[in-house]
């Protein structure tokens, strides 16, 4: 299947095999990145990009705090541990993007769920 006929399930589930291959050196600021221009991108194309996303994280926690959606992310993979100022040991930065690719995962399947109002 080619990516253009994948779904964003799909899609996504993809790029979490081998992130290094859609953004070279697999880091959180750079899946983090990429995710925030698919998200723009397909906003700019009509699609849903990340809308609801950081409410869904926000629910999914239980609780809200001051971060964007990158922070809500920590919360969730890293909850009894502090992360300093963004921060993270190679070891914490691996179950963020686990998690990460998790929770989307989630949301999109939920999204895809949805039936629309009308």
């Amino acid at each position: 299947m080619s990516l253009i006929d994948m779904s964003e399930r799909e899609y996504w589930a993809f790029v979490s095999e081998g992130p290094e291959v859609f953004v070279g050196q697999a880091t959180l600021a750079r899946v983090e990145s990429f995710l925030i221009g698919y998200g723009a991108h397909a906003r700019r194309h009509g699609g849903p990009g990340l809308d609801g996303w950081r409410d869904w994280l926000v629910a999914r926690r239980g609780r809200e705090c001051q971060h964007a959606w990158m922070g809500l992310v920590r919360h969730i993979a890293l909850p009894d541990e502090g992360w300093d100022h963004w921060q993270l040991s190679p070891e914490q930065e691996e179950r963020v993007i686990t998690t990460l690719f998790a929770l989307l995962d989630d949301f999109l399947a939920e999204r895809e769920g949805e039936t629309p109002t009308l």
